[in-house]
């Protein structure tokens, strides 16, 4: 390969495709695991107390985009995710919007590394930028929804071809797709069971990590905030004074 092809050449050709292409299964696969390292290190940051396995991590997240950005054949987490799906059928997509979703990640890359890599200074807003990172990771392995490719065609006014599971072509819904009364019921239970979850672990459990806190007081409004710390300084009262009562 030539150095020009190398840059210029963004994808492969496959016969039957007018555009160039890249596979989606191995987009897929790379995106699980990125986001299965970035969840384990979060885990181990958080449990252990290390900063390295972050700063690692978010070195190899930003090379690893920016080699997607440039050229796809040699990235390596689509190494990885080529030989884990090399059984599995091509499902080949546009390139063009690929490419430009990639980019985005790779933009989000960088106050990552600035804030976690270069200078360590984490707060709740910027693990935010992580987090996010890792939600867009997790809808493209999970549910094949590539976010920056439907920014690609907001962006750039032009009809993207061959988007995952076909979403930039008109189609008609098959009957399988569709939602009956009672699916639905159960699913917007099942959602709001999780949402309700969330908040009551959040609120109602202690945290022992500023993280854990700062979430605490995140899903609590002005007057239950006043309302806990009234109540936590009488009980704090009490264990102080408590004692010397008893002794009375």
């Amino acid at each position: 390969m030539s150095i020009k092809s190398f840059f210029l050449e963004y994808g492969e050709k496959v016969p039957g495709y007018d555009v160039l292409v890249v596979n989606e299964r191995e987009a897929r696969a790379a995106a699980g695991i990125l986001g299965m390292l970035g969840t384990l290190v979060i885990f181990v940051g958080i449990g252990y107390n290390h900063i390295i396995v972050a700063r690692v991590y978010l070195a190899f997240l930003w090379f690893d985009f920016l080699m997607r950005v440039i050229n796809p054949r040699y990235v390596p987490s689509l190494l990885l995710a080529k030989f884990v799906v090399r059984n599995q059928r091509p499902e080949y997509v546009g390139a063009a919007q690929k490419r430009f979703a990639w980019a985005i990640g790779w933009m989000i890359s960088f106050p990552m590394v600035y804030w976690f890599v270069l200078h360590w200074d984490i707060t709740f807003y910027k693990v935010l930028v992580c987090v996010l990172c890792i939600t867009l990771m997790f809808l493209e392995s999970a549910f094949s929804i590539c976010v920056g490719c439907w920014l690609y065609k907001l962006f750039t006014k032009k009809d993207p071809e061959h988007c995952p599971g076909g979403v930039c072509e008109v189609q008609k819904r098959d009957p399988i797709q569709i939602f009956s009364p009672i699916q639905k019921f159960i699913a917007a239970a099942t959602f709001a069971a999780l949402l309700t979850g969330t908040y009551l672990f959040l609120a109602k459990v202690n945290s022992l990590t500023f993280f854990g806190q700062f979430l605490h007081e995140l899903v609590l409004t002005d007057e239950q905030l006043k309302i806990e710390k009234e109540e936590e300084y009488q009980r704090m009262i009490e264990r102080e004074f408590g004692d010397d009562d008893d002794d009375e």
